[in-house]
């Protein structure tokens, strides 16, 4: 009888080939999936070719190039080109080049690539995503993406998991980006290092897959290995309809070991901004209210799914943005962009004055469609504020909810929607 365990430990045991794993452990195990994009590839794939054997299997890579694509200069440009040339040469099925293709991190559950169940490990710190669908996905460096492609197999060291359990019903105009940013400032940026953070409790099983997607998007910003929530009837109902493989679920055992319970009151979660120059650097909105910005950002792998780009239209709808002010909205995916259209966010949008873009991380790593001058500040939807992360050392970004940017894009300071009206 195998002991108690979390959901990381069950699914990394399963691909180890165990019957049971604990944390600390080192395991080698067998992979999903192995996600990379046009920045991280070109040196997996280097890795690859070093190796020489090709990849271990087509249909279970993806390569996504999001980052700088469109090509936004010449070096981008032959990123993109070794990325294209490679997935050619290997018959790679899951490449999506421009006109088909999306954020990675919103893409591949959209697609139904990666399904509850898998290990998948991704050449972006970002890949803990998949978490939200009952997937242990991680990040890692490029040579380990490659050693993937290569061999269909990776060492993990078990992590401890931590628990979280949030209950009740969130205040009016909190979201899931209050509750990630609520926990991140509680914990720390370092709070869940090397640890499974794993979500449960009634507020969870109220949010929509979308919304869990984006929490365990931002595990990383805690520190976390991955972010993991289990399947329920709305997981089940969002995959079986997307799904390209069969799914596995896996629950955690009622008397599993956990290096830490964190019980969390939803009441006491209000619409927050992460000030400069860290996540963990959290501030309810109403405090926040004095900040001026230059630009506003909507979408990125965390919230450029249709559910942000409605919350973010609901607030703008009749009205336009602030002389002074900047708004560029991002859906996350081709599919994402071609649904605004169809319900008339696209109208919203245009008629508030915002800058559409086509899918791209862009703004949100200071690549491109965005950059900040010295001295400007950004509200934006994505998950990472640190110093020149979008753009002159000297600028500010503030992460909150696309509701909240989109109000503050109006108002022209930090603002919540009911300051608007």
């Amino acid at each position: 009888m195998a002991r108690p365990m979390t959901m990381a430990e069950k699914i990394l045991a399963d691909h180890a080939g165990l019957e049971e794993v604990v944390p600390g452990q080192l395991v080698e195990c067998d992979l999903d999936l192995v996600l990379a994009n046009d920045i991280t590839a070109p040196i997996a794939i280097k890795t690859v070719r070093e190796i020489g054997a090709g990849v271990f299997d087509r249909d279970r890579i993806c390569l996504v190039p999001d980052h700088y694509s469109p090509n936004k200069d010449i070096k981008s440009a032959e990123q993109a080109k070794i990325v294209r040339d490679f997935a050619r040469e290997q018959g790679i099925t899951h490449y999506y080049e421009v006109g088909c293709m999306g954020i990675e991190h919103a893409l591949l559950p959209e697609q139904g690539i990666v399904v509850p169940g898998d290990l998948m490990i991704g050449a972006d710190s970002h890949t803990c995503t998949y978490g939200g669908i009952g997937a242990f996905s991680t990040g890692v460096g490029s040579t380990d993406a490659g050693v993937g492609m290569a061999t269909g197999r990776a060492w993990f060291k078990v992590p401890e998991t931590i628990r979280f359990e949030i209950d009740g019903e969130l205040p009016e105009g909190a979201s899931a980006k209050d509750i990630i940013l609520h926990i991140i400032g509680k914990i720390g940026v370092d709070g869940a290092l090397y640890c499974a953070m794993e979500f449960g409790g009634s507020t969870i099983e109220a949010l929509s897959v979308e919304g869990r997607l984006t929490i365990a998007n931002m595990a990383i910003e805690a520190g976390g290995k991955a972010g993991l929530f289990e399947v329920d009837d709305k997981c089940r109902e969002y995959v079986e309809r997307r799904a390209k493989r069969p799914i596995r679920e896996y629950h955690p055992d009622a008397d599993a070991t956990y290096k830490q319970l964190i019980k969390i009151d939803a009441s006491e979660i209000v619409p927050c901004v992460s000030w400069p120059h860290l996540p963990s650097n959290t501030h309810p909105v109403v405090e926040s209210r004095d900040i001026t910005i230059d630009q506003a950002v909507i979408g990125s792998c965390t919230n450029g799914r249709i559910e942000d780009m409605r919350a973010a239209a609901e607030v703008l709808r009749g009205r336009v943005v602030a002389d002074n002010v900047r708004c560029i909205v991002i859906p996350a995916t081709q599919g994402v962009w071609l649904q605004c259209v169809h319900e008339g966010l696209m109208d919203v949008f245009i008629n508030a004055h915002c800058v559409v873009s086509t899918p791209t991380c862009g703004p949100c790593l200071g690549g491109y469609m965005g950059i900040l001058a010295a001295g400007e500040r950004c509200v934006s939807s994505t998950n990472r504020n640190f110093v020149g992360r979008m753009g002159d050392p000297t600028s500010e970004v503030y992460l909150a909810s696309p509701a909240v940017c989109a109000a503050s894009a109006v108002a022209g300071h930090i603002a919540l929607p009911s300051d608007l009206d």
